[in-house]
């Protein structure tokens, strides 16, 4: 869909702030998003000039059911900012206990065969058959806004909902996964700390929102690719968590996985 805005000057500041994890003020006035096809545009404008700054591809999505007619929950999730060997790199948040990453637990759906655009919607069937296997993992956050609070939805959205990239835990069984609407989530750090959360899936169902991105991508002229992960929803929104040390993190009923996080230090 073309519109006129101009999506590719906010690409240009929001690219910058993602290389050298930047936290500045909102979009100027003359490229700051006020509708939701002038925010899709800018982030599409982002996604195509950091894959050619950094000579990158799209690698994932992250999605959930629309929680109101007027907002979509979209983004794409960068192939070099997709890790599954820690210790991992991030953009940390600087709070009274220190520098903490900032993370969501989700599970990761990885597609095995292309959904690609065409006439006809997509049936539930045929994304689950696309379906390869399924990870834990956990979106790494980060917003290129020093204050996001005062942003309106449109600035968030352009800017890819706060995510700075993925870690892809162990796989695990993809029944079990497809059913599994809440768990008890216990983040074990090897400094002492202990973290549990009672982790609910914003959409009950978390293949849900599978749908609905198949279905998004394809009225819009795009499509899932082979390969790519997709994370639907995180089961207990952000969770802050110390770095330089290990964390086991348990999915009761579905697996564990290790990690540790590293501060990335800006240019």
């Amino acid at each position: 869909m073309t519109i006129d805005f101009p999506a590719a000057e906010a690409a240009a500041i929001l690219v910058e702030r993602r290389i050298k994890g930047i936290q500045a003020e909102r979009l100027p006035e003359s490229c700051r998003p006020q509708t939701i096809e002038q925010a899709l545009a800018v982030q599409n404008a982002v996604a195509e000039r950091w894959c050619d700054v950094m000579d990158d591809s799209i690698g994932g999505w992250k999605c959930l059911q629309p929680p109101a007619d007027d907002k979509v929950i979209v983004g794409s999730i960068f192939t070099r900012t997709i890790d599954s060997v820690p210790p991992v790199s991030l953009w940390a948040k600087t709070t009274a206990e220190g520098e903490r990453a900032r993370i969501e637990p989700e599970l990761a759906f990885f597609f095995g065969q292309d959904l690609p655009p065409r006439a006809e919607p997509y049936t539930p069937d045929e994304v689950d058959a696309a379906i390869a296997r399924t990870h834990m993992a956990l979106e790494l956050i980060n917003s290129r806004y020093a204050d996001p609070a005062s942003c309106e939805f449109p600035e968030m959205l352009a800017d890819g909902l706060v995510n700075q990239g993925l870690f892809i835990g162990p796989q695990v069984d993809s029944a079990q996964a497809r059913a599994a609407s809440s768990f008890t989530i216990t983040m074990t750090c090897a400094n002492g700390e202990v973290i549990e959360r009672q982790g609910q899936h914003p959409n009950t169902h978390p293949r849900a929102p599978l749908y609905w991105l198949a279905e998004f991508l394809r009225s819009r002229g795009q499509g899932i690719v082979a390969g790519q992960a997709v994370i639907t929803g995180s089961y207990a929104g952000v969770i802050e968590v110390p770095l330089n040390t290990d964390i086991q993190i348990d999915y009761a009923g579905l697996g564990s996985m290790h990690v540790s996080f590293s501060a990335k230090q800006a240019v």
